[in-house]
């Protein structure tokens, strides 16, 4: 079906095995005005339970036909491709097919329950979420879409069009700005005294690193220190020996050192080195060893004078290493194989985070501000979208009060109850409500409970019909919506489904032949003699056939005359008031 040039999803056919009293029957429904007829128990009412496990309704296992293991409810919705079902269903892995979404739903007789959208597995809630954007069901015992208070505000919005749109958009706009704002505040407000906390105990460590100023590596410069005043006594006694080694003992001129020995060895290779280069060369690596020799007892020399086996600065270094070591206890990350560098660096890091605490009252005072505008704002675009509703709702009103008259409802009066709600939300302030008051002096009431069953039904078809060119759901199933109908108001009840029709599928579920002469397809649910529903008991009527399903629902009688010729004229006004 296309609405303003854009093809709308529909559903298509329904295929139903093992449900109830039908044991295999296959719905083909009209992309306008469908109506299902049949007597009482044939199974009229497993057409709107099929449709209700298809979007994602409670599984009752009593439903599975005696002696089948399961009960199978098929749907294909044609000219989906690019609709919000089918984004929803390809987003969960679904596939289409030809443009079409094909919907399943399995219950067993133990009352397991399965759901498959295009060929996946599936869970129940995705079904659910399908319906929502497929199909609205209006009947005496299932949910309603607009008896949903968000439904109602929702509707009365797409109503009114741009005076509401417009104006919802940057009210959203701030307010989710002012929901943020709103929600740092409160972190920083409730968390003061923990932050408090947390900025006392960094002050404190930091004081601690400060006051022992510590240096980079110096935690390693006074370890080797430390091993080396523990140790100068063995240190020094080492290098006087190995100087002596090298160089000789003044107090033993008779005593042998490596330089005398070195000495002795390049006199003996100097007298001869001319007579081979192989000599020479080694004589010149003597020569150097012993320039190297001497260069190193000069320094063990020094090295040895150097030496201070001084007991006050190993105290000192002890002292020095146990400040640093305390340090690296407290604040290294990783304990004492941390080390200085790690506590130099939680000092860095802690000065920044401490800074950062230092400047949550600046942050606080600059978002109070912020917040204290965004609400002037929030408020003044929530009362401009209070306006625009309530102008909304006073014509919506209206209209579907006009639709009611014409229902056999004449003193019926449909108003909209706008209260502000107890703050804002992301819609704005208003809590909307369609109220209903079916005869002078009753108070309007929420229309849950200011309604019949039938009037309610008479209630939500006047306002799909007020709606249709506004609500983006393309089927409307309607379950015995002439309930407590009669005579002219019957057949005003058929004119609205057709005019509905003309935007959306609508399939009805009637008992009236006032209501079935508007439809564009007209089914017939028929038991065989062993009472069961085959595939061919759902069959699509034809004109001959049409007419004599309505003689049967206007007289009892398939073939009275009388009947016949009622039916005749009531098809005939139903095509002159389609062609109006």
């Amino acid at each position: 079906m296309q609405v303003n040039g854009v093809e709308r999803p529909r559903l298509e056919e329904m295929r139903i095995r093992s449900l109830g009293v039908i044991e295999d029957a296959v719905v083909e429904l009209s992309p306008g005005f469908t109506v299902v007829t049949g007597e009482t128990g044939a199974g009229k009412t497993m057409v709107v339970t099929s449709l209700g496990l298809l979007l994602g309704g409670k599984a009752d296992p009593a439903l599975v036909r005696n002696g089948a293991e399961r009960a199978v409810v098929e749907g294909r919705v044609a000219d989906a491709d690019g609709s919000p079902a089918a984004r929803r269903a390809v987003e969960a892995g679904a596939e289409l097919d030809d443009g079409a979404l094909l919907i399943s739903r399995t219950v067993s007789a133990e009352g397991r329950s399965r759901a498959h959208v295009g060929g996946r597995s599936v869970p129940l809630g995705l079904l659910s979420s399908l319906g929502e954007d497929l199909i609205a069901v209006h009947g005496q015992t299932d949910q309603q879409r607009l008896l949903q208070p968000a439904r109602q505000r929702g509707a009365l919005d797409r109503y009114a069009g741009d005076p509401v749109a417009l104006p919802l958009a940057e009210y959203q706009t701030a307010f989710r700005r002012l929901r943020d704002v709103t929600g740092q505040l409160d972190e920083l407000t409730t968390r003061a005294r923990e932050r408090a906390q947390e900025a006392d105990l960094l002050r404190f460590g930091l004081d601690e690193v400060a006051a022992a100023e510590p240096l980079a590596g110096e935690d390693l410069e006074l370890a080797a220190e430390s091993e080396r005043l523990g140790h100068a006594d063995a240190l020094s006694s080492a290098a006087n020996q190995a100087h002596a080694a090298l160089a000789g003992e003044p107090a033993d001129p008779d005593a042998m050192d490596a330089g005398t020995l070195l000495a002795q060895a390049r006199r003996a290779m100097e007298s001869v080195r001319g007579h081979d280069p192989r000599l020479a060369a080694l004589a010149d690596r003597l020569g150097e060893v012993g320039y190297l020799l001497g260069d190193i007892a000069g320094d063990l020399a020094g090295y040895a004078d150097d030496l201070d086996a001084d007991p006050a600065r190993l105290a000192a270094v002890e002292e020095r290493r146990a400040v640093l070591a305390h340090l690296v206890r407290k604040y290294a990350t990783s304990g004492p194989e941390g080390g200085l560098a790690e506590v130099l660096d939680w000092a860095e890091a802690a000065a920044e985070r401490l800074t950062e605490l230092d400047g949550d009252d600046d942050t606080i005072g600059a978002l109070e501000e912020e917040q204290e505008a965004l609400r002037g704002i929030v408020s003044a675009l929530a009362a401009q979208l209070t306006e625009a509703r309530r102008t909304a709702a006073d014509d919506f009103a209206k209209a579907v009060t006009a639709e009611l008259t014409e229902l056999a409802m004449p003193h019926a009066r449909v108003s909209f109850g706008i209260t502000p709600a107890a703050d804002f939300g992301p819609y704005g302030v208003d809590e909307v409500e369609v109220l209903l008051a079916p005869h002078p002096g009753a108070p309007p009431r929420p229309i849950a409970k200011g309604a019949s069953g039938g009037e309610l039904s008479r209630v939500m078809l006047a306002v799909e019909v007020v709606f249709a060119g506004a609500d983006p759901v393309p089927t409307y199933l309607f379950d015995e919506v002439d309930a407590g109908v009669g005579g002219k108001a019957a057949v005003e009840v058929g004119r609205r489904l057709a005019r509905l029709a003309r935007t959306s599928q609508v399939i009805v579920v009637t008992h009236l032949p006032q209501v079935a002469a508007f439809a564009d397809r007209h089914l017939v649910v028929e038991k065989t003699v062993d009472g069961t529903v085959t595939r061919s008991g759902v069959t699509t009527l034809s004109d001959v056939e049409r007419v004599r399903e309505l003689s049967r629902m206007l007289a009892g009688l398939e073939d009275s005359e009388l009947g016949r010729a009622h039916a005749e004229e009531l098809l005939e006004a139903a095509r002159s008031s389609a062609r109006d």
